[in-house]
């Protein structure tokens, strides 16, 4: 129960800092459920706290003799787990929402990297790359990472022409998406050489973005592989699971993958973003600092200075 209590505070935390503007837009068109979530939204940092406190006490209040060891170990495991596990995967949920081509996109890559790493390295493998997992080979390693790269230059040009994956959800309705894809989603056309036998090649900025996403796969994402091999090599144990037969379990194809999803979402927010002041922004610190009257008071004040610069320019 402990352990499902740090859990349920965890999500809470995560998810309500990730879901809070989009649950204030889903609901703003009803005045009492958008006064209770911008109040839950204001006080989430306290309330979090207080059930982490609560969890805290239960714990110290639990401790009984010739089982202090075994305790600890379980708490320590458990909030282990919430970092390496929960808070990497949270990550997940927040990339897909700016977007559905900024979690698809990482996680092929990543599979691509692991069929093209076995595939080179059975036909080609000579040279072992890391003693934690002697099958891997610098063949295989290196093979992998030229099939990821260019995988990744080619799928952001496939993906980044619908818009069911490019466009960002803004609120937790359950609609198709439309909105404009952005600069970055517009195709672009460059000049070929003559002697080539097409005139010119049509390219999304997106893709040149997407060469970083393949090489972060390619060189660094392995490595959640290579931690989670020295992790189960340590308690001498072969996979994770054995719902996959011959692959271990789905922890045993997911090391990789939350390595990749915190470079996305990070890489997204850096680069991607806009670095200023965006509507949304301002509009949640709106929401969630104001009172309902002093949002009325800030609309009509609005609402003069606009009318003022308007009259103004005529």
């Amino acid at each position: 129960m402990l352990n499902w209590h740090f859990f349920f505070t965890a999500m809470l935390f995560v998810y309500g800092r990730i879901l809070s503007q989009r649950l204030v837009n889903t609901v703003t068109s009803d005045k009492f459920l958008y006064q209770f979530v911008s109040s839950l939204i204001k006080y989430h940092m306290v309330i979090c706290y207080f059930l982490y406190i609560s969890g805290f006490v239960w714990f110290i209040l639990t401790l009984k003799k010739k089982m202090y060891k075994y305790q600890f170990s379980q708490y320590a495991w458990t909030h282990m787990i919430l970092i390496v596990v929960f808070a990497q995967s949270s990550f997940t949920v927040a990339s897909i929402f700016e977007g559905i081509f900024w979690f698809l996109l990482p996680a092929s890559l990543i599979v691509i990297n692991d069929i093209a790493a076995y595939i080179f390295g059975f036909f080609f493998g000579r040279t072992p790359l890391i003693k934690l997992s002697p099958k891997k080979t610098w063949e295989g390693f290196i093979g992998a990472s030229v099939a990821t790269i260019t995988s990744a230059f080619v799928l952001a040009n496939i993906m980044g022409r619908f818009q069911w994956l490019t466009c960002p959800r803004k609120d937790l309705a359950t609609g198709w998406l439309h909105c404009d894809p952005g600069p970055l989603f517009k195709p672009e056309s460059f000049p070929l050489p003559g002697w080539l036998p097409w005139k010119e090649i049509t390219i999304l900025p997106v893709q040149w973005h997407a060469l970083c996403l393949g090489l972060f796969a390619s060189i660094i994402a392995p490595f959640g592989g290579f931690f989670a091999s020295g992790f189960k090599r340590a308690f001498k144990i072969k996979d994770f699971g054995d719902s996959i037969p011959g692959h271990g379990g789905i922890t045993d194809r997911m090391d990789c993958q939350m390595v990749m999803a915190v470079f996305a979402y990070i890489y997204h927010q850096s680069f991607i973003v806009p670095q200023s002041f965006r509507v949304e922004m301002i509009l949640e610190q709106i929401l969630t600092a104001l009172t309902y009257e002093e949002q009325k008071a800030l609309y009509m004040k609005l609402g003069e200075i606009l009318q003022e610069r308007l009259f103004g320019q005529s």
